[in-house]
């Protein structure tokens, strides 16, 4: 197993969820939630396992700058940058776009000390690999963290949470997760088989299945026992959309279990969820655990915030 430091509590708890259950239409005793928003370090997150192992395999380089990308609210990149505050090292976060209101996950990559560079038009991998090699010739040790924690590597942090799964719920059927970079699913299905994990697509990647897959190949897993269970169909007009699906799952977990999810990961695989319950793929009389990934600061630097605005009313009690 891959070295690893601990940047985290574990286990997360798993919650019951009867009041969502029944709402989707399961039994009360059926849905359970792994609260992987509560790990801890920078805000939470289902990032912090897979930094666990390639911080420690950069530090085990020598590095002490962290490079990463990810998009303008990148939670992998909010992370990163608590992941190195936490350990004393240098964070280099290379976001697409050109800027903006510095709000949601902008303002805590500023407030944990990350510097900033926005990619614009060009490739942020390309840039992120040709900062690392200018750290590196001036005199500074620095490691390119892969986009969204994922690769084979940092995917052993999943195969951790599969196996913790396997303990706290007895009898799971299946594990409901967000799919953007991949190595979350790819690690639960290492763990757990593809069978009992139902991916929904955020529309992160072009071609989620085919990430999922190299990175099972790289965990050095055996086929798996059936074909990817992934779900392409909560995207919408594309990842940084909001859609009805989405909308009525974010208040659906608000007002049932006081659950908040976010618009892009949590809220798109809550989306699939109640989709698979009403399509009979997942069925009554199942334990299936929904993955809080976190992400909530996501959702204060996206437009979902506006959708509730007006429920507000006109005034506040004194």
């Amino acid at each position: 197993m891959p070295e690893r430091v601990v940047l985290g509590q574990f286990p997360t708890p798993v919650e019951p969820a009867p009041r969502l259950a029944t709402a989707l239409g399961l039994a009360p005793e059926d849905l359970w939630i792994k609260r992987d928003d509560l790990i801890g370090l920078g805000g939470g997150g289902n990032k912090v396992r897979k930094l666990q192992y390639t911080v420690a395999a950069a530090l085990a380089g020598g590095a002490t700058t962290l490079v990463t990308t990810g998009a303008a609210q990148s939670n992998h990149a909010r992370l990163t940058a608590a992941a190195g505050a936490r350990l004393g090292l240098d964070v280099v976060l290379v976001l697409a776009g050109t800027g903006g209101e510095v709000i949601g996950n902008l303002a805590l990559d500023a407030l944990l000390g990350a510097r900033i560079v926005w990619a614009g038009e060009k490739d942020t991998e390309r840039l992120a690999t040709r900062i690392v090699e200018e750290l590196i010739a001036g005199g500074h040790p620095a490691t390119q963290i892969p986009f969204g924690g994922s690769s084979a590597v940092g995917a052993q942090g999943y195969v951790d949470a599969g196996h913790e799964l396997l303990e706290q719920v007895p009898g799971l059927a299946q594990v409901v997760v967000a799919v953007g970079s991949g190595g979350t699913a790819a690690g639960l299905v290492h763990a757990l088989g593809a069978r009992r994990v139902l991916g929904v697509h955020t529309g992160a990647v072009p071609d989620p299945e085919a990430r999922i897959s190299r990175l099972l190949a790289g965990l050095s897993a055996p086929e798996p026992d059936v074909e990817l269970r992934l779900r392409t169909d909560q995207v919408g007009a594309g990842y940084s959309t909001l859609t009805d699906p989405v909308t009525d799952a974010l208040a659906l977990a608000a007002r049932t279990e006081g659950l908040i999810l976010d618009p892009v990961y949590t809220g798109r695989a809550l989306a699939g969820l109640v989709a698979a319950v009403r399509e009979g793929d997942v069925r009554p009389g199942e334990p299936t655990v929904f993955l809080h990934s976190g992400g909530l600061p996501g959702f204060f630097g996206s437009g979902a915030t506006m959708v509730w605005a007006g429920s507000l009313g006109g005034g506040a009690e004194n």
